[in-house]
């Protein structure tokens, strides 16, 4: 069958006129007033509907007046000069407020010569499921943003490193020193020593305080997708990225501090990349060719020996020197033993609070059994020590023996003759057990205190790691290192 083409208009531009023509009196009938000034702002046309809300009885007197001396509170003077239009506005009246709609005219050299405006509605109830859901949206977004600001502020204080012996008390003084100024800082130290504790004690005592914190574990991220973790990434830079791109760390540290945690663990293409940053502050995000500008302090952490790693090859010695500024060696527990008591107190303190309520105390021989030890897993072994001895004690105090168990047989059994001092553990350990090397005892206390919060969650590698406050790629990692059966 053939279209039948007769009753079209001579021309395209006739079809736009007259839709143009027929949109103007569609929204002229359906709403509340309508009204058009010229260049100079001044009323060129009125619908009688609005000169009349206005006090005109005849549209023809608000004809050449200015456009606010009809319309009080009016904007047409402002979509006028800047040739932008206001889509969605209230202007306040006498009466009611109105909801409005401005608009410019334009030649056809693009040109502004007037402006139309449309009441659209004249009562607010109109826009009330409008309203609500906006107000809805924007108390969820400030929400949000003020639980996000508050995780990316300091949890700790020098107040936290708990302990008063001559080591703690060096360790606070040069942290305290290394707040006051803005040079990177490397922590150094055994694992649960207590390094991320002073990282976010320097940043909330430093002047970027109330600027973002931003921690990176470098060893909890697959080393493919840890380019992007810093740097973040343009929409569609790689598969599966955001459609929206990727803001990274770096950028969401701006003006504040990025704590990278591990990083005897970044691989060598990227400690390159770092340095660079670090020299130029500035990146360009993945895929992306916007030059970003970050004013970061850095703050590194590792466990591993980082000249050692140098020496290896292993680690960029230009990076190390640049991380190398000011250096904070976190002393192990087996060094702070004068703290311990202190510790374990400020420990059970948090603990009666998460688990029945109760008031623990440490009887003398638990004491001595605690000073005893050598403690290979430093602070974070001493809490989950305590935290087991607590959730299995029938009695709120806790002597040697509720202790033993977890500590171990040997040095157990240090602590039952009250006549023995507490002294440093390697006095009284016997002579088969003096020549056992710290790596062997650490990486045994490791595989035992992973085996157990395996356990615990009931082989969940996830709810594991996230118990334990390690990252879930490490831990993946450990578990095929030790061959440990989930």
């Amino acid at each position: 069958m053939m279209n039948d083409w007769s009753g079209l208009p001579a021309t395209y531009s006739d079809v736009l006129r007259r839709a143009m023509d027929s949109l103007f009196r569609t929204f002229e009938n359906f709403s509340e007033g309508t009204f058009i000034v010229d260049a100079d702002a001044r009323v060129v046309w009125i619908n009688k509907r609005y000169a009349a809300r206005f006090g005109f009885a005849d549209p023809q007197q608000a004809i050449g007046r200015d456009c606010e001396a009809v319309i009080p509170n009016s904007l047409m003077r402002e979509v006028v000069m800047t040739g932008k239009p206001i889509l969605l506005d209230i202007l306040e009246t006498d009466r009611e407020p109105l909801v409005v709609t401005r608009l410019p005219l334009k030649d056809d050299a693009g040109k502004t010569v007037g402006a139309v405006g449309f009441a659209l509605f004249d009562e607010m109830k109109a826009l009330t499921p409008l309203f609500s859901h906006y107000s809805r949206v924007q108390q969820e977004l400030i929400a949000t943003r003020q639980s996000l600001a508050q995780a990316r502020r300091a949890k700790y204080t020098f107040a936290s490193f708990v302990g008063t012996g001559a080591a703690s008390l060096e360790v606070k003084r040069q942290a305290r020193r290394a707040a006051q100024v803005d040079s990177p800082v490397l922590l150094l130290g055994e694992t649960g020593t207590g390094k991320e504790l002073l990282a976010h004690a320097i940043h909330g005592a430093s002047s970027r305080s109330t600027k973002p914190l931003v921690t990176v574990n470098v060893a909890a991220i697959p080393d493919a997708l840890l380019e992007v973790e810093f740097f973040g990434a343009a929409a569609g830079a790689y598969t599966g990225a955001d459609r929206k791109g990727r803001v990274g760390k770096f950028e969401l540290a701006d003006g504040g501090t990025l704590f990278l945690d591990e990083i005897g663990d970044m691989p060598l293409p990227l400690q390159g990349k770092l340095l660079r940053v670090l020299q130029d502050r500035e990146f360009e995000p993945l895929g992306s060719n916007r030059i970003v500008r970050a004013d970061v302090r850095i703050i590194a952490a590792t466990s591993a020996d980082l000249p050692a790693l140098v020496a290896a090859g292993r680690f960029r010695p230009d990076l190390f020197y640049r991380l190398n500024v000011l250096t904070i060696h976190a002393p192990p527990l087996r060094e702070r033993q004068t703290d311990i008591e202190a510790l374990a107190y400020t420990i059970l303190e948090d603990l009666s609070t998460q688990v029945r309520g109760g008031h623990f105390e440490l009887q003398d021989d638990a004491l001595r059994l605690l000073c005893a030890y050598n403690w290979p897993g430093n602070v974070r072994e001493l809490r989950n020590t305590l935290e087991r001895a607590v959730m299995l004690s029938d009695s709120e105090r806790i002597d040697a023996r509720a202790l033993a168990p977890f500590i171990g047989p040997v040095r157990g059994q240090i602590a039952f003759d009250a006549s023995i001092p507490a002294q440093p553990a390697t006095a009284n350990l016997s002579d088969e057990a003096q020549p056992q090397q710290w790596a062997d005892a650490m990486a045994a206390f490791e595989k035992r205190f992973i085996d157990e919060a395996l356990r615990a969650c009931d082989g969940r590698v996830t709810e594991a790691a996230a118990r334990i406050g390690m990252g879930r790629a490490t831990l993946y990692k450990k578990i095929a290192a030790y061959g440990i059966e989930v």
